[in-house]
């Protein structure tokens, strides 16, 4: 059970809503828009819950939970949800599971790797053993795509392993991490010292910057990343999919997902994000950065360390 509270645009009357996989409800005759509702299931991890559009009479289909409460007071609106786990996929949606990468000793030590090629660490690896397990609990997972790089394939081939159904593990260049060009092996803390342009660049408000040495810009970044999975999406109607990748690459799938003015946090080594994604190139987020698998081992801290853009 999780709670939330809130300001809607324009106050909602008590009414509860009972929710059923793959289905779209009547609400109360308010028209309003709550774009996405924001809720922590616990002090390490923040979920963003499916948006919620009311209007016209119609909430978008939820297929996570089994009821929502809604209560009005002095304004605010309180909702709590029961879920039920993850229910059958829309036909018109694929369900993408995106996963980041377990723990390197780069990540710990905060040196940026781009994309050089550095394997999981000992907690890398038992942080990829953990999500693999909580992961061979959802249903009807169809493929698993990763970057080629060690570090992404090494969780993913852990997920595989556990999910069992013979599933392989589908490589794809351009699932990569950002090319970080002359920044890539350096400790972050450093970088202002060794490359002051490539640096400049790193730290530039300018989406379009690419990084001396080779380097992407976050446009480019953004646009590899997210035409892959739209593609994937596209072959996968219908169907639950896992994607594993980094922490950059997956902050701009985020990007693609959410509302306008949201940012994705601290991406946490293999935190799961679910991200919707819906005939009409309609992307959602579902959930973001649940990294609840790894809350009763000693790997949870890690996992939220040495994320700066290293990959």
């Amino acid at each position: 059970m999780w709670l939330l509270s809130l300001t809607p645009s324009v106050p909602l009357p008590p009414v509860e809503y009972s929710c059923f996989p793959s289905i779209k409800f009547l609400t109360t005759k308010s028209n309003t828009n709550i774009s996405q509702l924001f809720f922590k299931q616990n002090p390490f991890q923040s979920i963003f819950f499916s948006s919620i559009d009311v209007n016209n009479n119609n909430l978008r289909k939820i297929t996570s939970c089994s009821r929502i409460t809604m209560s009005e007071s002095h304004s605010r609106v309180s909702v709590s949800v029961e879920s039920d786990g993850i229910g059958s996929i829309d036909p018109s949606c694929t369900e993408i599971i995106v996963v980041r990468h377990g723990e390197t000793d780069w990540n710990a030590i905060g040196k940026m790797q781009g994309q050089l090629d550095v394997e999981l660490n000992e907690i890398g690896r038992q942080q990829a053993v953990a999500v693999a397990e909580r992961l061979s609990r959802e249903p009807n997972i169809s493929a698993i795509y990763s970057s080629d790089l060690k570090r992404a394939l090494e969780t993913a081939e852990a997920i595989a392993s556990r999910c069992g159904g013979g599933l392989e593990v589908i490589r794809d260049k351009d699932l990569r991490e950002r090319h970080l060009g002359d920044l890539q092996g350096h400790v972050y803390q450093d970088l202002a010292k060794l490359s002051t342009k490539a640096y400049e660049a790193f730290k530039s408000h300018r989406s379009d910057q690419e990084i001396p040495g080779g380097g992407e810009s976050r446009d480019q970044l953004y646009n590899r990343c997210t035409s892959l999975v739209q593609k994937i999406g596209e072959n996968h109607r219908g169907q639950r999919v896992i994607v594993v990748s980094h922490g950059g690459a997956i902050r701009s799938l985020f990007n693609r997902a959410a509302a306008k003015g949201q940012h994705p946090g601290k991406i946490s080594n293999t935190s799961v994000g679910i991200i919707q994604l819906y005939d009409g190139d309609l992307w959602s987020i579902k959930s973001w950065n649940d990294a609840s698998h790894l809350k009763q081992t000693e790997f949870l801290e890690s996992a939220f360390g040495g994320d700066a853009s290293s990959g």
